[in-house]
């Protein structure tokens, strides 16, 4: 049998950490309504608050890789032992991230290593492709952008990501950027979401979509709709609508489980 665990990024604020565990829940009921082979366990209870699971349902947990008072190859360990004691023999590590940074690219292999060798050998660690390289959030993220279907052919629209100052690691923002018809945008390094909006409000544009590209509502999510409160108030005949971020819904928890299922 299979167990999963959804790692995310961690964070000082509570509310990213609560999402996860909403996210892992339907997870958990929708790999149970899919049957996939496997999946099911006789108790699914995990031992420890970075886990969210639901009796009788698929064991889904959720783990971060920072800001958690165990180093993240421990809780690794910790779900494994607790896999491994209701019968399941292989645990799939699902990395909910959006881009691959050097948390997907070094520190996740580096934990799971760890983990794997502090288990027996019959225990089986996976690792699935990080959350963003999966083709079908783009038809997500489309959605989120068409959501508003009173707004204006002409309007514009925004990706917004938190940016790397990495060599290369925005590429895979603005070609997700130029899928969607619209135009990249940065928290923490250029463009800026002000600089891009200044630049279209220059070319006369009059409406504008910004699509934060983020996971869960959080302190940055919370200081970006203070930033578009802001550029309203400067810029009072512009029309600005703020989406919000990807969220721990029905549809994200669909997309995990399609992951899920394309690796069985």
């Amino acid at each position: 049998m299979t167990a999963y665990l959804l790692v995310t990024h961690g964070s000082r604020d509570p509310r990213p950490q609560a999402e996860a565990g909403v996210l892992a829940r339907l997870v958990a009921e929708l790999l149970q309504a899919a049957a996939l082979p496997s999946a099911i366990a006789p108790s699914a209870v995990a031992p420890s608050a970075s886990s969210t699971v639901v009796a009788t349902m698929p064991l889904v947990g959720t783990a971060v890789l920072e800001l958690h008072p165990l180093p993240l190859h421990q809780q690794i360990q910790q779900f494994a032992e607790h896999a491994i004691a209701t019968g399941h023999s292989r645990l799939l590590i699902v990395p909910l991230f959006l881009l691959p940074g050097v948390h997907v690219l070094e520190d996740l292999p580096a934990a799971v290593a760890i983990a794997q060798s502090m288990l027996q050998p019959s225990f089986t660690l996976n690792v699935s492709p990080y959350l963003g390289s999966y083709p079908p959030l783009q038809q997500q993220l489309h959605q989120l952008l068409m959501a508003d279907h009173t707004a204006a052919p002409e309007r514009q629209q925004i990706l917004l990501s938190h940016g790397s100052r990495r060599p290369g690691g925005n590429a895979p923002v603005e070609a997700i950027a130029a899928k969607l018809n619209a135009i990249p945008a940065y928290w923490s390094t250029a463009p800026k979401l002000d600089e891009q909006v200044s630049s279209l409000v220059q070319q006369g544009c009059q409406q504008i979509q910004i699509l934060p590209y983020f996971l869960f509502t959080g302190k940055i999510t919370d200081a970006i709709a203070q930033l578009v409160a802001d550029l309203a108030t400067q810029f009072p005949q512009l029309s600005l609508h703020l989406a919000k971020p990807l969220g721990a819904t029905p549809p994200l928890a669909s997309l995990i489980v399609d992951l899920i299922r394309s690796l069985a």
